[in-house]
């Protein structure tokens, strides 16, 4: 386990996230030329073919599929991933807004959080103008997800470990899946390559955040509550990783796609779980250094199907091979 991270050190981590939101920010509708005539959601337009770093851009059933269908797929899948990434960032301000309410004057995280909310404000309005313009009617996550939204936010004052261990369940899948589409060096749609650009410029500053808070909190909790959201915390990675990641059968139906292939590409395939254990190399890490794996956890990372080798620092790239 590292050394406990101080109070003070965590607080100039903070002045320095909430600096670097000062510095560089984005608006939803001046940073994306949403009216350029490159940036028009065109279903003939081969750009919105999936990459294969989407798991079901490389599954050999979408592969095979005609150009037009390729494309229509694409659409549709940015549009559903869209839509559940608004979702989730509602979740997340709602919950962050139950947390700072709480807060002490001089409180750091005040200040860094109501940054983060602000710029989730805008990812919201991003990935929603994406889903209106692609005209793909998305319901986003699962109903359970849907319903279960409505009081998951009071998370972030009752148990605020828990609620920001879920937001690194939600952000560290869509940001290794948006840094792939970007490093994988096809031809990606200039809409939501902008759009990627944006959230992993600002994603990086919430996704330390999350970090550092853990950090900060975990390593100081008792025996029973440490080892208590050592097993809470593969089981929150999982599902909401699921929630973000499988589109719901009935919605991949309608656009084509047979249920066995959603099933093969989540996570049945070799490539879908060689995806899945690299989508939490970071918080493998992470659980790795603030005593969350033990003898309890380390076998439920590994019935989940989400463990393997740490990242050495966050953000590595996934290696070409095991």
């Amino acid at each position: 386990m590292t050394e406990h991270l101080t109070r003070k050190a965590y607080d100039e981590r903070l002045r320095t996230l909430s600096e670097g939101s000062v510095n560089v920010h984005f608006n939803a509708f001046t940073d994306i030329a949403w009216d350029d005539p490159e940036f028009a959601v065109d279903p003939s337009d081969p750009r919105w073919v999936l990459t294969s770093a989407d798991a079901l851009g490389a599954h050999p059933w979408y592969q095979e599929q005609p150009l037009e269908t390729r494309i229509r797929i694409g659409i549709w899948r940015w549009a559903v991933i869209a839509k559940v990434g608004m979702q989730f960032e509602n979740l997340l301000m709602r919950g962050a807004l139950d947390y700072v309410y709480q807060l002490g004057n001089q409180d750091q995280e005040f200040r860094y959080l109501t940054h983060e909310i602000t710029e989730e404000t805008h990812h919201t309005q991003m990935f929603q103008e994406l889903v209106n313009r692609t005209g793909v009617d998305a319901e986003g996550g699962r109903r359970w997800f849907r319903r279960l939204s409505r009081v998951l936010p009071l998370l972030g004052s009752l148990y605020p470990e828990a609620f920001f261990t879920g937001i690194l369940a939600g952000e560290e899948p869509i940001d290794h899946v948006q840094k792939g589409a970007l490093r994988s060096g096809e031809p990606v749609h200039p809409l939501p390559q902008r759009i990627m650009q944006i959230h992993i410029a600002e994603e990086a500053r919430h996704i330390s955040f999350a970090h550092e808070f853990l950090r900060l909190r975990v390593p100081r909790f008792g025996k029973a509550r440490r080892g208590a959201l050592s097993v809470l915390f593969p089981l929150i990675m999982r599902s909401l990783c699921d929630v973000i990641m499988i589109p719901d059968r009935k919605s991949a139906e309608q656009v084509g796609i047979p249920a066995w292939v959603i099933k093969d590409v989540f996570w049945r395939s070799e490539a879908g779980r060689k995806l899945l254990h690299e989508l939490f190399s970071d918080v493998r890490m992470l659980a790795e250094d603030i005593g969350l794996m033990n003898k309890a956890s380390r076998p439920l990372w590994r019935a989940l199907r989400i463990d393997g080798r740490p990242a050495r620092f966050r953000g590595e790239p996934a290696p070409l091979t095991d």
